[in-house]
Protein backbone atom coordinates (compact mmCIF):
# COMPACT_ATOMS: atom_id res chain seq x y z
CA UNK A 1 0.00 0.00 0.00
CA UNK A 2 1.42 3.16 -1.24
CA UNK A 3 0.55 6.49 -3.30
CA UNK A 4 -0.38 10.23 -3.60
CA UNK A 5 -1.96 11.73 -0.45
CA UNK A 6 -5.28 12.72 -2.31
CA UNK A 7 -7.03 14.27 1.15
CA UNK A 8 -6.93 14.70 4.98
CA UNK A 9 -10.40 14.82 6.73
CA UNK A 10 -11.10 15.36 9.88
CA UNK A 11 -12.65 12.13 11.38
CA UNK A 12 -15.82 11.94 13.38
CA UNK A 13 -15.23 13.59 16.96
CA UNK A 14 -12.12 15.99 16.03
CA UNK A 15 -9.44 14.08 17.76
CA UNK A 16 -8.08 11.94 14.34
CA UNK A 17 -7.77 12.27 10.71
CA UNK A 18 -8.47 10.14 7.51
CA UNK A 19 -5.94 9.82 5.04
CA UNK A 20 -6.70 9.16 1.59
CA UNK A 21 -4.38 7.54 -1.21
CA UNK A 22 -5.48 7.88 -4.50
CA UNK A 23 -8.57 9.08 -4.30
CA UNK A 24 -9.19 6.13 -1.72
CA UNK A 25 -9.52 6.02 2.45
CA UNK A 26 -6.08 4.29 3.37
CA UNK A 27 -6.15 4.62 7.16
CA UNK A 28 -6.75 7.27 9.87
CA UNK A 29 -4.16 8.77 12.26
CA UNK A 30 -4.09 11.02 15.87
CA UNK A 31 -3.75 14.32 14.57
CA UNK A 32 -0.69 15.29 16.06
CA UNK A 33 1.24 12.34 13.26
CA UNK A 34 -0.96 14.13 10.68
CA UNK A 35 -0.28 16.99 11.18
CA UNK A 36 2.72 16.86 9.22
CA UNK A 37 1.35 15.05 6.21
CA UNK A 38 0.41 17.57 2.87
CA UNK A 39 -1.76 16.82 -0.33
CA UNK A 40 0.56 15.54 -2.87
CA UNK A 41 3.23 13.96 -0.39
CA UNK A 42 3.97 10.54 -1.68
CA UNK A 43 4.05 7.40 1.03
CA UNK A 44 5.64 4.51 1.15
CA UNK A 45 5.00 1.18 2.27
CA UNK A 46 7.72 1.64 4.85
CA UNK A 47 6.86 5.43 5.49
CA UNK A 48 3.12 4.22 5.98
CA UNK A 49 4.09 1.66 8.65
CA UNK A 50 6.26 3.57 10.27
CA UNK A 51 3.12 6.22 10.74
CA UNK A 52 0.61 3.42 12.03
CA UNK A 53 3.46 2.00 14.36
CA UNK A 54 3.49 5.89 16.03
CA UNK A 55 -0.05 5.77 15.17
CA UNK A 56 -0.50 2.64 17.77
CA UNK A 57 1.47 4.09 20.08
CA UNK A 58 -0.48 7.39 20.46
CA UNK A 59 -3.54 5.49 20.63
CA UNK A 60 -1.54 3.06 23.56
CA UNK A 61 -1.16 6.18 25.43
CA UNK A 62 -4.38 7.96 25.54
CA UNK A 63 -5.87 4.64 26.38
CA UNK A 64 -3.66 4.49 29.45
CA UNK A 65 -4.47 8.26 30.34
CA UNK A 66 -8.07 7.57 30.60
CA UNK A 67 -7.49 4.65 32.60
CA UNK A 68 -5.07 6.59 34.86
CA UNK A 69 -7.45 9.18 35.28
CA UNK A 70 -9.69 7.00 37.58
CA UNK A 71 -6.91 6.05 39.87
CA UNK A 72 -3.16 5.60 40.00
CA UNK A 73 -2.09 2.30 38.07
CA UNK A 74 1.14 0.38 38.13
CA UNK A 75 3.61 -0.83 34.84
CA UNK A 76 1.92 -4.40 35.50
CA UNK A 77 -1.55 -3.24 35.24
CA UNK A 78 -0.58 -0.63 32.53
CA UNK A 79 1.23 -3.30 30.60
CA UNK A 80 -1.36 -5.88 30.83
CA UNK A 81 -4.26 -3.78 30.18
CA UNK A 82 -2.22 -2.79 26.74
CA UNK A 83 -1.73 -6.67 25.84
CA UNK A 84 -5.80 -7.56 26.43
CA UNK A 85 -6.31 -4.29 23.69
CA UNK A 86 -3.92 -6.69 21.54
CA UNK A 87 -0.85 -4.09 21.44
CA UNK A 88 2.16 -5.80 20.24
CA UNK A 89 5.40 -5.84 22.91
CA UNK A 90 7.28 -2.45 21.18
CA UNK A 91 4.18 -0.87 21.26
CA UNK A 92 3.20 -1.63 24.63
CA UNK A 93 7.39 -0.92 25.82
CA UNK A 94 7.03 2.82 23.75
CA UNK A 95 3.59 3.60 25.24
CA UNK A 96 5.51 2.51 28.87
CA UNK A 97 8.32 5.10 28.21
CA UNK A 98 6.14 7.91 27.02
CA UNK A 99 4.23 7.48 30.32
CA UNK A 100 6.97 6.87 32.39
CA UNK A 101 9.07 10.32 31.28
CA UNK A 102 5.55 12.48 32.24
CA UNK A 103 5.88 10.32 35.54
CA UNK A 104 2.47 8.31 35.37
CA UNK A 105 4.85 4.79 35.82
CA UNK A 106 5.82 5.02 39.25
CA UNK A 107 5.74 1.74 40.99
CA UNK A 108 6.95 3.28 44.12
CA UNK A 109 4.87 6.08 44.14
CA UNK A 110 1.81 3.96 43.68
CA UNK A 111 2.56 1.68 46.16
CA UNK A 112 2.46 4.37 48.59
CA UNK A 113 -0.76 5.52 46.99
CA UNK A 114 -2.29 2.02 47.40
CA UNK A 115 -1.36 1.67 50.33
CA UNK A 116 -2.33 4.96 51.79
CA UNK A 117 -5.77 4.51 50.73
CA UNK A 118 -5.87 1.25 52.20
CA UNK A 119 -5.34 2.38 55.37
CA UNK A 120 -7.54 5.27 55.48
CA UNK A 121 -10.59 3.89 54.01
CA UNK A 122 -10.21 0.29 53.54
CA UNK A 123 -7.36 -1.51 56.60
CA UNK A 124 -5.69 -4.63 55.68
CA UNK A 125 -2.91 -6.08 57.56
CA UNK A 126 0.64 -5.64 56.22
CA UNK A 127 0.75 -9.25 54.64
CA UNK A 128 -2.48 -8.53 52.91
CA UNK A 129 -1.29 -5.26 51.59
CA UNK A 130 1.81 -7.09 50.18
CA UNK A 131 0.09 -9.61 47.94
CA UNK A 132 -2.18 -7.11 46.75
CA UNK A 133 1.08 -4.96 45.63
CA UNK A 134 2.39 -8.49 44.72
CA UNK A 135 -0.68 -9.44 42.25
CA UNK A 136 -0.55 -5.65 41.03
CA UNK A 137 3.43 -6.00 40.20
CA UNK A 138 4.79 -4.41 42.78
CA UNK A 139 7.52 -6.57 44.41
CA UNK A 140 11.05 -5.94 46.54
CA UNK A 141 11.98 -2.41 47.66
CA UNK A 142 8.91 -0.37 46.27
CA UNK A 143 6.67 -2.72 48.18
CA UNK A 144 8.76 -2.28 51.19
CA UNK A 145 9.50 1.27 51.29
CA UNK A 146 5.12 1.57 51.25
CA UNK A 147 4.64 -0.35 54.04
CA UNK A 148 7.36 0.10 56.11
CA UNK A 149 5.10 2.21 58.72
CA UNK A 150 1.64 0.13 58.74
CA UNK A 151 0.93 -1.60 61.91
CA UNK A 152 -1.06 -4.70 62.29
CA UNK A 153 -2.22 -3.06 65.55
CA UNK A 154 -3.44 0.06 64.73
CA UNK A 155 -4.45 -1.15 61.30
CA UNK A 156 -6.80 -4.02 63.05
CA UNK A 157 -8.24 -1.66 65.59
CA UNK A 158 -8.80 0.97 62.60
CA UNK A 159 -11.01 -1.76 60.87
CA UNK A 160 -12.53 -3.39 63.81
CA UNK A 161 -14.17 -0.01 65.03
CA UNK A 162 -15.40 0.96 61.99
CA UNK A 163 -16.76 -2.81 61.08
CA UNK A 164 -18.42 -2.77 64.86
CA UNK A 165 -20.93 -0.09 64.03
CA UNK A 166 -22.86 -3.06 62.09
CA UNK A 167 -22.56 -5.11 64.53
CA UNK A 168 -24.50 -3.24 67.84
CA UNK A 169 -26.77 -4.82 69.53
CA UNK A 170 -24.94 -8.71 69.39
CA UNK A 171 -24.74 -10.66 72.24
CA UNK A 172 -20.56 -10.47 73.00
CA UNK A 173 -19.91 -14.32 71.36
CA UNK A 174 -21.91 -13.50 68.02
CA UNK A 175 -20.32 -9.85 68.09
CA UNK A 176 -16.52 -11.57 68.77
CA UNK A 177 -17.27 -14.20 66.35
CA UNK A 178 -18.27 -11.90 63.29
CA UNK A 179 -15.33 -9.45 63.74
CA UNK A 180 -12.87 -11.94 64.26
CA UNK A 181 -14.23 -13.06 60.70
CA UNK A 182 -14.02 -9.80 59.36
CA UNK A 183 -10.41 -8.92 60.66
CA UNK A 184 -9.69 -12.26 59.68
CA UNK A 185 -10.48 -11.78 56.14
CA UNK A 186 -8.55 -8.76 55.85
CA UNK A 187 -5.42 -10.41 56.75
CA UNK A 188 -5.19 -10.24 60.71
CA UNK A 189 -3.77 -13.02 62.52
CA UNK A 190 -5.87 -14.42 65.63
CA UNK A 191 -2.71 -12.97 67.94
CA UNK A 192 -3.38 -9.43 66.96
CA UNK A 193 -7.14 -9.76 66.30
CA UNK A 194 -8.31 -10.88 69.61
CA UNK A 195 -7.00 -8.46 71.76
CA UNK A 196 -8.36 -5.70 69.29
CA UNK A 197 -11.84 -7.61 69.41
CA UNK A 198 -11.79 -7.03 72.96
CA UNK A 199 -10.96 -3.88 73.34
CA UNK A 200 -14.06 -2.84 70.78
CA UNK A 201 -16.04 -4.77 73.30
CA UNK A 202 -15.66 -3.01 75.93
CA UNK A 203 -15.45 0.39 74.26
CA UNK A 204 -18.91 0.03 73.04
CA UNK A 205 -19.79 -1.41 76.39
CA UNK A 206 -18.75 1.98 78.15
CA UNK A 207 -20.20 4.00 75.49
CA UNK A 208 -23.04 5.76 77.01
CA UNK A 209 -25.68 5.63 75.97
CA UNK A 210 -27.28 8.89 73.73
CA UNK A 211 -30.14 10.60 75.07
CA UNK A 212 -33.07 12.40 72.88
CA UNK A 213 -32.09 16.16 74.58
CA UNK A 214 -35.74 17.56 75.47
CA UNK A 215 -37.14 20.55 72.52
CA UNK A 216 -37.14 23.85 74.07
CA UNK A 217 -39.87 26.01 73.81
CA UNK A 218 -38.62 29.12 71.58
CA UNK A 219 -42.10 30.65 71.92
CA UNK A 220 -42.68 33.64 73.77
Amino acid sequence: MDGEITALRLGRGGTRVNVYLEGAFAFALAKVLAAGLRRGQHLDAQAIARLQAADAVEQGVGRCLGLLARRPRSRRELDDYLKRRGSEVPVREAVLARLAERGLVDDAGFARTWVENRSAFRPRSRRALAAELRRKGVGGEDAAQALADVNDESAAQAAARSYARRLRGLEQREFSQRLLGYLGRRGFTYDVARPVVAEVWRELEDAPVAETAPRRNTRK
